[in-house]
């Protein structure tokens, strides 16, 4: 299994992205945050998921940030869409507490990064980078809805007991550089880390999505985040994500 396209190398500066969201008021703050990162350019702002798929196609952004509900065409119907049909276009997708059914399948939709509406600035700015940069994010607040949606009816003891299970098929290795993608991190900061070439990572992950049976990096990122990988509260630092060196 190879990994899923994904908006590969960090691109050079500024990062191009497109917010969509149904409310004004929510477009105006996403872009007004992501304005503070003079490599961060907002390209195009949409109402609704039919019309940001449209200007995806349009202006090709390096990142989309979708609102996960909206009239019409939600943000995980879009996610499908712009995955399908623009796939160097990454996707990080807005969403609030509540709604863990959506953010599951949001991910198997392909969304690379998931944020929590209410979350801070600097959450946003990290998650944009990282995804532009071909990682996975997942705030650390959404990891905890996450694998708590996951554990529902389920003792979550035994739910990480069968995601220990399931790493034990990967070498030591691989289980450090899932962590890391657990923890945000690009192929190249990942390599950078380890001291390693990045084509090295490249292959290693290609190995872990087949070992474990996950499709992309973000859902990668959930197994390593189930099966204790990542600390409490842990996640990309700020600086992993905004450094573009």
């Amino acid at each position: 299994m190879t990994e899923q396209p994904g908006a590969g190398a960090a691109p050079a500066a500024p990062v191009r992205v497109l917010v969509a969201d149904d409310e004004p008021m929510m477009r105006a703050g996403v872009r007004a945050v992501l304005a503070v990162d003079p490599r961060i350019e907002v390209v195009a702002e949409a109402a609704d998921g039919r019309q940001a798929v449209d200007l995806a196609q349009r202006h090709r952004p390096h990142v989309a940030v979708l609102d996960i509900r909206m009239p019409g065409t939600d943000g995980i119907e879009a996610t499908a869409e712009i995955r399908r049909t623009v796939p160097g276009t990454g996707v990080v997708v807005l969403t609030t507490f509540g709604e863990d059914e959506y953010i599951l399948r949001a991910l198997e939709n392909g969304a690379a990064g998931f944020l929590i509406k209410s979350g801070e600035p600097e959450e946003l700015l990290a998650g944009v980078r990282a995804v532009a940069d071909g990682a996975a994010y997942l705030s650390p607040r959404v990891a905890a809805r996450v694998l708590a949606h996951l554990s529902a009816g389920g003792d979550l003891s035994g739910r990480r007991g069968r995601a220990r299970q399931r790493i034990e098929a990967l070498t030591g290795r691989e289980r450090e550089v899932l962590a890391l993608i657990g923890a945000g991190l690009s192929n190249g900061r990942i390599a950078r880390r380890l001291h390693v070439v990045e084509g090295t990572v490249k292959a290693h992950v290609s190995s872990i999505l087949a070992r474990l049976g996950v499709d992309n990096r973000a859902a990668a990122a959930v197994v390593a985040h189930e099966a204790g990988l990542i600390p409490p509260g842990g996640g990309v630092a700020a600086g992993d994500a905004l450094d573009a060196t």
